[in-house]
């Protein structure tokens, strides 16, 4: 999670995978009458199944030959019995980018629709490319070079995969190279390279990070209940609650990576205490940062299972963890896919402090729940959408917090920013453009956009979602939300607009989803959760077309 790139150069990182109660949701997930008892409801093994049958079925409709193999992703089965499986795909044993795809399936298992990151036929001629590997990676070089002028690269990686590109026309043979280096800083910077394997010549190009029991004294939050672990005297910075969640001391040093492999990982010292007080409130004690990142790390959980039902990041119940005093003056933070991590840096004390903000953590988290969901592509419109969806959820959990020192607000960043920056935040949801480069509106320029700056469409919409148009003033926050066409919006709240947006991202949305894709799977959200022609389903619609998306 970053300001924009030209505010936070260390946005990026070496290694990153592309790779509610109960009762609410039973309220929530019953478009029908008369949904299955708990007791009834089609088991993840059954829909398995069924979504297998399916595929054996309708394997030419969706696209699927001989030559193809699809994997299971998720499985996701509502109250109602309704089930939706998610797959990726191979091609000759080659990973297809823009292959996966989600089975919608009826309660009794029968085939209802399927939403594919693309509908293009893929067979090709040969999966031998003409361009040699080596050849790749010197391109990904020099991209990597060009994207970073002026700087001295030190440590330049690159490890080519050879890949079918489904996402940018008809499909072909291409190689893609996670390539990485240091800058003159000792900062890491990294990027994948999608070039074609016959010709030579770039794809695309985007960088491969999405970035930015007892208590303590927080830095940001007062002072906060924590879940420990007792080792024999000492308590540990680790939550057996929550899957065993803990942060890490990374000593200020960095990771030496390159080429999606990370040959010296910062090897981590546990926060310990010996009377589980954690914490004085101020940057003078190491663990007072520490305890940020892991109570951002425990409300971002407790978010997302209780108003949503996820048991975890990857709904797995496995925790994740913490690294905090990441590098010098490092001004970011990032969630890194290879890791199941997060990662601290504690700012350059000029723009900004310790990355450790609320919302800053749960924007982190939120990049690995959509990475083990839609896994929206970090570029283009998907970019945006991914950047977005980090912004929206680190935004609800903010207000589901309710914490008096760090208040909901549809700032993004708002605790990190120093004042010289000129400004009270990093993003802003209620006219994107206050940041100086965010859009406010789709145009057909915005696929060409940084994913920090194409994010304010979606950020401009979930607003108008949630609270409407106009002036009004939130937990003593003024805001003033413009629409596209001038038209007015009334909100449906936070909690509606949660409950779309990630039925939306973990039900509909694909790896290429765009702006048009991002509209059509929350109304479809929308339409499960509320009903066609409900106020809630009219709303979506208007809000999209009031940030210029129809």
């Amino acid at each position: 999670m970053s300001r924009i790139r030209q505010n936070v150069r260390g946005a990026r990182c070496a290694t990153a995978g592309i790779a509610t109660t109960a009762t609410l949701l039973a309220g929530l997930f019953s478009p029908a009458a008369g949904a299955a008892d708990a007791a009834d409801r089609p088991t993840r093994a059954l829909a398995l199944d069924n979504a297998a049958r399916v595929l054996a079925d309708r394997a030419a409709s969706l696209g699927l030959t001989s030559a193809q193999d699809a994997s299971v992703k998720d499985v996701i089965v509502d109250q109602d019995g309704a089930q939706h499986v998610r797959y990726d795909r191979t091609y000759r044993q080659l990973p297809v980018l823009g292959g996966d795809f989600v089975l919608h399936l009826t309660p009794d298992g029968t085939y209802r629709s399927a939403d594919r990151a693309t509908g293009a036929a893929i067979s090709l001629p040969s999966t031998t490319p003409k361009v040699s590997a080596p050849k790749a990676a010197d391109g990904a070089v020099n991209a990597l070079r060009a994207a970073e002028p002026g700087e001295a690269l030190k440590q330049v990686t690159a490890k080519p995969q050879l890949v079918v590109d489904a996402l940018h026309g008809a499909p072909r043979l291409a190689w893609r190279t996670n390539v990485a280096a240091l800058d003159s800083l000792g900062n890491p910077v990294a990027r994948a390279v999608l070039s074609d394997a016959r010709t030579g010549a770039r794809i695309d190009a985007w960088d491969t990070t999405e970035t930015v029991g007892g208590e303590g004294a927080s830095l940001y939050s007062g002072t906060v209940p924590l879940e420990t672990t007792l080792s024999g005297s000492t308590y540990q910075l680790k939550d057996p609650t929550r899957g065993n969640t803990y942060t890490g001391d990374a000593a200020d040093k960095m990771d030496v990576c390159g080429g999606g492999v990370c040959s010296s990982r910062v090897p981590l010292t546990l926060f310990t205490d010996d009377d589980n007080q954690w914490g004085t409130g101020t940057t003078a004690d190491r663990s007072t940062v520490a305890l940020d990142a892991q109570y951002g790390s425990d409300v971002t959980w407790d978010y997302f299972k209780d108003v949503h039902g996820r048991n975890g990041i990857a709904n797995d119940g496995r925790g994740s963890f913490n690294r905090v005093h990441y590098g010098n003056n490092y001004s970011n933070a990032f969630w890194n896919d290879d890791c199941f991590c997060m990662t601290y840096g504690d700012g350059d004390g000029t723009y900004f402090g310790p990355m450790v903000g609320l919302d800053v953590a749960a924007h982190e988290m939120s990049h690995g729940v959509t990475s083990r969901t839609a896994r929206l592509i970090y570029t283009g419109e998907s970019g945006g959408l991914n950047e977005a969806t980090s912004d929206i959820f680190g935004t609800l959990v903010e207000f589901y917090a309710a914490n008096a020192q760090d208040v909901g607000d549809y700032l993004i960043g708002e605790k990190v920013v120093r004042p010289r920056l000129g400004q009270d935040a990093l993003r802003y949801m209620d006219k994107p453009s206050k940041d100086g480069g965010s859009a406010d509106y789709w145009s057909p320029s915005t696929a060409n956009l940084s994913v920090h700056y194409s994010s304010g469409i979606a950020n401009h919409f979930a607003y108008l979602l949630a609270e409407g148009s106009g002036t009004k003033t939130v937990n003593g926050v003024t805001y003033n939300s413009p629409t596209y066409n001038g038209s007015t919006v009334t909100g449906i709240g936070r909690a509606k607009l949660g409950a779309i947006w990630y039925r939306a991202l973990t039900v509909y949305m694909t790896s290429s989803t765009n702006y048009a894709g991002a509209r059509t799977a929350t109304l479809n959200a929308a339409r499960d959760l509320y009903g066609t022609g409900s106020a809630e389903y009219n709303t979506v619609a208007a809000a999209w077309s009031a940030v210029n998306v129809n």
